[in-house]
Parts: structure tokens; sequence; C-alpha cells
């Protein structure tokens, strides 16, 4: 059994184990040379987070959707570090947004320039995807244009927030499919088209990718809630901190009261907070980690997982098949 990718995806086939680990191991050497600059200061800016490691979630599905085709096939690993570099990009702008002082278990680039460094550091790695881009031809410059829009809008549909007739699970699932699943769906997409797969592959994989993109953000937000930061690699509670409402505060709210329990009683009260106070954020972290909702959001991440495993049931019986399956556990796993 070797393992390879994210979350200790176990992939028992030779054959596919050496795909992927040399696909992944021409990602990485590509991104390294990718952000360079004849600036040095750049080349260290946007190397930070490429140096402090990371899933590299999208690249894995690049490779195991090009295994439906030709996994050698030339658009492959560029298409792979596109999705890698604008998935850092956001990494990036989204710390500037939430204030976040820790990015994959190392100081974020706004904590340790500024602000006005990581966002221009997040442009810079957006325009380098672009030159890669450029290269793959039309039709994946329009994919890739189609779900940096649906990315954006999103991040936009996050920052504005429900309005006063929207149901707010609704908007938070919507807003997640924008911000992760578009460029899950696009990984997936690339990874089977760059490859040569069928039509209806290509489909059926950026629908699975849509899906899982999905059950991925909602088991972050459990992990957000439920882990110290080790596994996450970044500050426990940030979206709980900032007031971000993700499922489990969403789900909490739908919750009739307990009346008999103080512990509802006072993380309910928490929620009504400012909670950048210390003591206030650790109390109310401390109180979610113990309600139901936690349990219901776990349930609800374990839905999704489900969906995107189904999705796979058409695509011939192989190895990548089996590996994108093991995916679905292990997102869900994630969350426990």
């Amino acid at each position: 059994m070797t393992v390879v990718g994210p979350f200790g995806l176990s992939v028992q086939d030779r054959d596919l184990t050496r795909d992927v680990q040399t696909g992944m191991d021409a990602v990485e050497a590509a991104l390294a040379e990718t952000v360079k600059s004849d600036v040095p200061f750049i080349t260290i800016t946007a190397s930070h987070l490429i140096e402090a490691g990371g899933k590299r979630f999208r690249p894995l599905l690049v490779m195991l959707a090009a295994q439906f085709g030709d996994p050698y096939a030339p658009g492959v690993v560029p298409a792979a570090v596109v999705v890698e570099l604008t998935h850092l990009a956001t990494l990036y702008h989204d710390d500037v947004m939430d204030e976040a002082p820790v990015r994959r278990g190392a100081p974020s680039a706004n904590s340790r320039w500024d602000n006005s460094v990581a966002i221009l550091t997040g442009d810079f790695l957006f325009s380098r995807a672009s030159q890669v881009l450029a290269d793959l031809g039309p039709e994946a410059v329009r994919l890739q244009a189609d779900a940096f829009e649906r990315l954006v809008t999103g991040q936009i549909l996050e920052t504005a927030g429900p309005g006063p007739e929207d149901d707010a699970l609704r908007h938070y699932l919507d807003v997640i499919a924008g911000k992760t699943g578009s460029l899950v769906a696009v990984s997936c997409r690339f990874g089977a088209l760059m490859s040569g797969a069928e039509p209806w592959m290509v489909d059926i994989l950026t629908q699975y990718g849509e899906r899982m993109g999905t059950a991925f953000q909602l088991a972050d937000d459990v992990l957000d809630i439920a882990s110290d930061g080790h596994e996450s690699g970044k500050t426990p509670g940030t979206d709980l901190r900032e007031g971000v409402p993700t499922l489990p505060i969403l789900l909490l709210q739908q919750m009739p009261a307990d009346d008999a329990d103080p512990a509802d009683a006072r993380l309910r009260e928490l929620l009504q907070l400012d909670l950048a106070d210390d003591d206030l954020h650790g109390e109310a972290l401390r109180l979610l980690r113990k309600h139901p909702a936690l349990e219901r959001a776990r349930r609800e991440t374990l839905r999704y997982a489900e969906e995107a495993r189904a999705l796979l049931d058409p695509l011939p019986e192989c190895p990548a098949k089996s590996a994108l399956q093991g995916l679905c556990d292990a997102v869900a796993i994630r969350t426990m």
C-alpha cells in the first residue's frame, strides 16, 4: 500500500501510484519555477505558501481525472499548476480579509510582511497562472475564466451576506459552490479534458468535482471548529472570530433553543457578541465543540461526500475511480 496525496489517501495500484506521484512531483517543480521573478523579494513572497506545503488537493484531482485518458498528455501538469496557483493566490487574499495570522502552520504573508504585500503577491500568482494557461488553448482559458468568475462571485456573496429575504443556509451553500466548488470542478475537468478522456467522462468528473468541492469545504469548516489547528494548518475558530456563519453555526441557528441547557443558552448569547475578545472566543469555541449542531454538520458533510461518490458510478471500474471514491471517505473522515 502506497500513500499518495492529501488526507493519507491510500493508492494500492502500483501503476496509478507511479503515474500520480510522477505528475505531482512535476507539478511541485513547476510551481517553484513558475513563481520565480527577476525581483528577488517577489520570489520570496510568492514562494512563501508553496514552501509551507499544503494538501495539493486540486493538482491531485487533475492527476486522477487524467487517468481516464492519457495521464502523460502534455497539458495535464500545466493545468494542475494553473489550478494550484489560482488557489494559492486566493489564500493570500483570504488571509488579508480574515486577518489570519497563520496559514499552513506558518505565519501568513500578511502577518510576516503586510496586507499590501500579501494582496500584490496574490495578484502576481494570478498573473503567472494566466501565463501558463495561455499555452493550453482558448477552451482552457474560457473554462478557467468561468471558474474564476464563480470564485470571485462566491467571495462577494460571502462578503455581502444574505439579504433579508434570503435563506441563510442556501446562501452559505451558494458561497461554497462559488468559492470552492468552482475550482475543484475545473480541476477535474482539466485533468479529464487535457488527457483526452471521452466527453461523457469529462462531464461526470466535473460534476463529481463540484460536489466534492462542497464536501471538502464543509469538512474544512467543521475542522475550523473541531481541530486544534495542527490538521487544518490555520488558527482554530477563525470564521467564528470573524463572525462568518459556517455550517455548524447555521444549523445551530435553525435548531430550537434548549431552555433546559445553560450551555446552549450561553453559546447563543456569545454568538451575538464580538468574539474578537480571546476569552469570549475561546469560551464560544469550547461550547460549540460540544453542541449537537457540530454533529449535525458532520452528518451533512458525509451526505455530500456520498453524493459525490454516487456520481462516479457510470465510470468504468479502475484504480483511479477507486482512488476518487477513497477521497470521499478521506474528506468525510477529516470531520470525525
